[in-house]
């Protein structure tokens, strides 16, 4: 089998009203924020309940509070276990989802961590934490792997062992995007991002060293994650009208939406580039046009410019995660659904007891892999935990939708990735 979703597209979009209606509600962690919270909720449409087999019960670092929290990726965590739970579940084995809500800190990630050891969970998905390499000696020593998208934590992006992770490592991102801007004839970016321990790495050591290998003037500022003055940021900003101005990375959607309408207040007239949010565009649409944005996925913003088959699966996605009662959509949503959809397919042909130490070998002997609305990928990298290097960057149209730099996903140079540790 391939994968799930190129021989379940047709099933799918076919009942997908009923996998709407179903509802998806028992795995939302609850948003408290508390170190210990969980919940080990059963799978929660009657599709799984009709599953026989030994639940394949996986650990979810929900980043539900603290300074920066993405309720989106709980709302594409949800989504996708009822989708996987609604097709079959894994090889008829039903996802159960452990959720621990987490709050930036490595003391709440660390009791999450132990958490999960307790339930005898066989991974544990990453959703997006800045704190999440304080899970691994413990998940290390309970021979539990840690899977995710891309790692925000840059100690967990750092190596290899013991973890996967489906998308490009965070300097991709921001190296592919700046290769574009290049390319484009903009050479000079000023770039904001929340001022937290890990965003002093990226702004004062990979960010001169990216400059200097694009020939580019590149800089970057820092703003609160609790207490945002977005009309001072934007001033700064603006203050020499460089070519490119932004956000590196959005602690959420609401950022960029105000961040977008104080530069456009300043007269700013350049690229305005939002990391991975979309919400704004449809805010404010005439101020976000001529924008760009990044993604480790195609989004359904880009649909008149998605192959039909990626056409097909963000259907399927956008229908799931539309049906989470009081669910939140956005990037993080979308990337969310795809690393539990990736992980189902990947595990799908898989015979025998699922174990942590199984479930990694599994994963890192993927290769040329289609993730799910993502590219392939191949793991196992010895230096690296990241499957791919490859990224989206979007262009915003006039008409609100999104379309891909280039012809889709872009490489960054290899020769400046090889300079960060954990990058290739």
């Amino acid at each position: 089998m391939r994968t799930r979703h190129s021989l379940w597209r047709s099933v799918v979009v076919s009942s997908a009203v009923a996998l709407a209606l179903a509802g998806c509600a028992s795995d939302s962690g609850g948003g408290s924020g508390s170190d210990d919270e969980t919940d080990a909720a059963a799978p929660s449409t009657t599709a799984a309940a009709e599953l026989t087999g030994t639940p394949v019960k996986v650990g979810f670092l929900n980043p539900s509070g603290g300074p920066v929290p993405q309720p989106g990726a709980d709302t594409g965590a949800t989504a996708a276990v009822d989708y996987v739970n609604g097709q079959g579940g894994i090889g008829g084995r039903p996802l159960e989802l452990v959720s621990c809500d987490t709050d930036t800190t490595p003391e709440s990630a660390t009791s999450c961590a132990n958490t999960f050891v307790e339930e005898g969970v066989v991974a544990v998905m990453d959703g997006f934490n800045l704190s999440s390499s304080a899970t691994l000696p413990v998940l290390s020593s309970a021979k539990i792997p840690l899977v995710g998208m891309i790692p925000f934590d840059s100690v967990t992006g750092s190596a290899a062992e013991d973890r996967v992770y489906f998308a490009a490592p965070q300097a991709s991102f921001l190296v592919g995007a700046m290769q574009a801007f290049k390319q484009a004839g903009k050479d000079s970016v000023v770039l904001a991002l929340v001022d937290t321990p890990s965003s002093h790495q990226t702004i004062d050591t990979l960010l001169p060293a990216l400059a200097g290998a694009l020939e580019m003037d590149a800089s970057g500022v820092y703003f609160s994650p609790t207490n945002p003055n977005f009309t001072a940021l934007a001033a700064t900003i603006a203050k020499d009208d460089p070519d490119v101005g932004g956000l590196m990375a959005s602690p959420n959607e609401a950022a960029c939406t105000a961040l977008v309408q104080a530069l456009r207040q300043q007269q700013y007239d350049g690229t305005i580039f939002t990391a991975a949010c979309t919400d704004y565009i449809e805010a404010a649409p005439a101020d976000a046009a001529g924008g760009a944005l990044y993604s480790s996925t195609w989004l359904p913003d880009a649909m008149d410019y998605a192959p039909d088959d990626v056409k097909a699966d963000l259907e399927i996605a956008q229908q799931a995660i539309e049906g989470v009662d009081g669910g939140t959509g956005g990037f993080y949503a979308y990337a969310e659904f795809a690393q539990f959809v990736t992980f189902a397919n990947a595990l799908e042909g898989v015979e025998g007891d699922l174990t942590g130490a199984t479930v990694l070998s599994t994963l890192k002997g993927l290769e040329s892999f289609p993730s799910f609305l993502g590219p392939d990928i191949t793991c196992g990298s010895k230096t690296s935990p990241n499957c791919t290097t490859e990224m989206l960057l979007f262009d915003v149209q006039e008409d609100g939708t999104i379309k891909p730099a280039g012809d889709g996903f872009l490489t960054p140079v290899p020769e400046i990735l090889a300079q960060i540790p954990g990058a290739t």
